[in-house]
């Protein structure tokens, strides 16, 4: 066997393993539950608020062989999604969605005198920024749509600046959408 096959076949084992061994394994009934902190109903919808899984901590990204390994089909979401961004919350999350599924993307007031001012996609082809609005409080909404059937990761960025400079301001929050298509039987 060439040195490359055995390279593939390790690292083929330990993707198993990280889906096998994740936090989101089948429950005691035999449903599964998300381990991204999305939670599904039987109508299909899902909710994420504050406890959706930070790509990276207080001290940076952990240095642990499951950050590279795509997340597991059975922790997406289908449908509907809604993640809610509060203050003091971490900058940067990340959660895998199925194809068609529409997030509500809900950013709660600042408290450091800035305001949110724009929603960006880097690649709408697989997320697609709709309907943004500030309200009057300072509460932003968009909602993000993930048209199609292919995968992909779209990184949104949130754009937040103090109201009285110029300009659309820098990045104060991103959510890094794993889109995630549904396996067939062939």
């Amino acid at each position: 066997m060439r040195w490359w096959a055995g390279g593939c076949v390790i690292a083929g084992m330990v993707v198993l393993v990280a889906c096998g061994g994740s936090s989101g394994g089948a429950s005691g009934d035999g449903s599964a539950t998300p381990s991204t902190g999305v939670s599904a109903s039987a109508s299909g919808t899902a909710s994420a608020g504050s406890s959706a899984v930070p790509t990276a901590g207080p001290t940076g990204p952990s240095p642990s062989a499951s950050d590279s390994v795509p997340p597991a089909p059975r922790s997406c979401v289908s449908g509907h999604a809604e993640v809610t961004v509060s203050p003091g919350d971490a900058v940067r999350r990340q959660m895998c969605v199925r194809p068609g599924t529409v997030v509500s993307l809900v950013l709660l007031p600042r408290t450091d005198g800035r305001r949110w001012t724009a929603v960006r996609s880097s690649a709408p082809v697989f997320v697609l920024p709709t309907g943004w609005r500030l309200d009057a409080d300072g509460t932003a909404r968009a909602s993000l749509r993930c048209p199609g059937t292919r995968g992909g990761t779209a990184e949104i960025s949130v754009l937040a600046k103090e109201p009285d400079l110029a300009g659309t301001g820098g990045v104060a929050f991103t959510l890094q959408v794993d889109v995630v298509p549904h396996t067939t039987a062939g």
